[in-house]
């Protein structure tokens, strides 16, 4: 009779292991979750902010070509339009490449990211 206690307690004791394992699995899976989200956001943030400085400048350069080109050709329009037009066939350039430039990239970037 007490070996079937034992046994029985035994198991009890297995079954509450098992439950404590389960559930440190679920918090350790939750806990890199929020790790990898946190990391994502705050790279995509830093990304975000760096961008958003960068075309500021990049405009104030633009402005300033197109009134340099404007004074060499003798109207401003025409530099404004010089530099619209190379923005056109950059834009169309990108177009073609894209998955190959952002697409790949960017999807590689995420991947990289989650997995490591």
């Amino acid at each position: 009779m007490e070996e079937k206690e034992n046994h029985a307690g035994t198991i009890g004791s297995l079954f509450e292991t098992a439950g404590d394992y389960v559930e440190t699995r679920i918090d350790l899976f939750k806990l890199k979750t929020a790790d990898k989200s946190a990391e994502i956001i705050a790279s995509l943030t830093a990304v975000i902010i760096i961008t958003l400085i960068g075309i500021a400048g990049f405009i104030i350069l633009n402005i300033g070509v197109c009134l340099w080109l404007g004074a060499l050709t003798g109207k401003v329009y025409y530099g404004f339009f010089i530099v619209g037009g190379f923005y056109l066939l950059i834009a169309a350039l990108v177009y073609w490449l894209k998955d190959k430039w952002i697409k790949e990239p960017i999807s590689d970037m995420i991947i990289k990211k989650l997995f490591n």
